[in-house]
Order: C-alpha cells, then structure tokens, then sequence
C-alpha cells in the first residue's frame, strides 16, 4: 500500500501529462510555470494596496492578516500538491481553500444575512467552525468530490454580490463585480474544460488549461477582495465613505483595485 506522502498517490490528477519536463516535479505547468504562483505573487501585491487604505481599527488589520495567510497557505500547498500528486496534497490544498473560505466568511459575513437563530458575530464565528471542522472530516470520506462542493460555493457568493449590488448605484463598484464575475468565469470553464474534455486537449498536445484556472481565479479574487471589504466598511464603519480606485491607472487593462476613504459616508 503505498504511503499517503508518496508521488501520485492522489484521488485526482488533471489533464496534463506527469513528469514529462522534470523527473521531481509531476504536473510542471501546475506547479510552477504559470499557475499557484498567481497566489503568491498577485496575493501579496492585492493587499499591500488594501492595507495603505484600510481605516484604522485593529480588527480590520487582523482581518487581512489571516486572509492574507490563508491564501499564501492555499498557493503553497497547491505548488506541494501538483509537484507531487500525493494524496496529503491534494487535501492540504483542497482544506486550505475550504479555511480560506470560513476566514473570510467569519469576518466578513454581512451580519444582515445571519440565520435568524444567531444573533451576533461571536457566534456565527461558531456556526463557521462546527461548519468547517464537519467538512473537514467529510472531505476524506470521497476527496473526489471536494473540488466540485468548493467550486459550488462560488455560486453563493455570487448570489451575494448580487444582493449586494441590488442596493448600490456605483458604477464603479458594479464595473469592479462585472469584471470580478468574468474572470471566474474563464477560470471555472477552464477548470471544467481540463476536467471534462481532457481527451480533446490530449490530443491536440494542449493539456494545461488547469494551470490557466490557477492564473485567472487569482485575477478573479484580485477584484473580489476589495469588493469584499468595499461593502464590509458599509456595514461595519458608516461614518466611512469607501470608494473604489485602480493601481496605476484606470485606463489599464489589467490593475490593481483598492479602496479610498472619503467623506462621511451616503447609503450606496
């Protein structure tokens, strides 16, 4: 029986071909020659924006520090899991997204939208945990599936965003959302066309469109994140007027958005 450490002793593997460019490295588009890289370059560079802009309150700063290790942690661990295919791999990096998700839903969570049987912040923070250890244990029962119920709950976010956007005339911040929405949704065709139609990329030699998932969710949570904090400075801080702003200039094709603080704040 071979080790839960040992090469390719995952549950999965994606479409492109093992050990083809290194005899240590599996998947090595996967592992570094586009895609968890993304995490750890475009993360750093995301937050150090926020951090200039975020108001000055200690909970706000703790707040970005734990996101900010949870996805370093998430693009570390994937590099570890496509490098090796072990099946210890494979669940760090499928748990370290589903920690990553119950950090920024602990936080951040708009408390309007609590289940109306918890009634503050400290016990959502509950609710969470319990939530996240029982699917913790429950990603080992089939880790097959793991990715298809985290994939799944981008749907709820999306879902929020929209109720969100329902009581917001900024345009900037529906700019910002519409293009957040379309990066996902190049990653997760990606995602789904390396899963799903393996057999055609195989065969015209073009295997690597998980590594693309990699590079475009990370250009994807690039806007999200701002977006994020753009409505949580809303709820949690109204003498604040939060306001979109793009690094280094709003007429480049790719940036960097982040937050500025104006004048006390209007309901958006």
């Amino acid at each position: 029986m071979p080790s839960i450490f040992s090469y390719q002793s995952a549950e999965v593997d994606w479409c492109e071909s093992n050990f083809v460019r290194s005899a240590v490295i599996a998947e090595y588009y996967n592992t570094d020659g586009t895609s968890p890289f993304s995490f750890l370059l475009l993360t750093p560079l995301n937050f150090l924006v926020l951090e200039g802009a975020e108001p000055p309150r200690a909970c706000g700063r703790m707040e970005l520090c734990h996101l900010k290790v949870s996805l370093l942690l998430a693009g570390l661990f994937s590099v570890y899991f496509h490098m090796t295919l072990s099946y210890v791999g494979q669940l760090l990096d499928e748990l370290s997204i589903l920690w990553t998700l119950a950090v920024a839903y602990s936080f951040w969570y708009p408390q309007c939208y609590f289940p109306k049987c918890i009634k503050t912040r400290r016990h959502f923070f509950w609710l969470t945990g319990i939530t996240t250890v029982i699917s913790t244990l429950m990603s080992f029962v089939k880790p097959t599936l793991n990715a298809y119920a985290l994939n799944c709950i981008a749907f709820h976010l999306l879902y929020l965003t929209w109720r969100e956007l329902k009581k917001c005339n900024d345009r900037r911040v529906h700019r910002m959302a519409a293009v957040m929405v379309m990066w996902w949704a190049l990653a997760i065709t990606s995602w789904i066309s390396d899963r799903w139609l393996c057999w055609l990329w195989q065969a015209i030699n073009f295997p690597y469109f998980h590594s693309f998932w990699h590079v475009l969710i990370a250009m994807s949570l690039l806007y999200c994140c701002p977006l994020v904090i753009y409505f949580d400075i809303i709820y949690e801080m109204p003498s604040f007027k939060p306001k979109l702003e793009y690094w280094p200039s709003d007429s480049w094709p790719v940036v960097v958005p982040y937050i500025t603080l104006e004048e006390p704040h209007k309901q958006c």
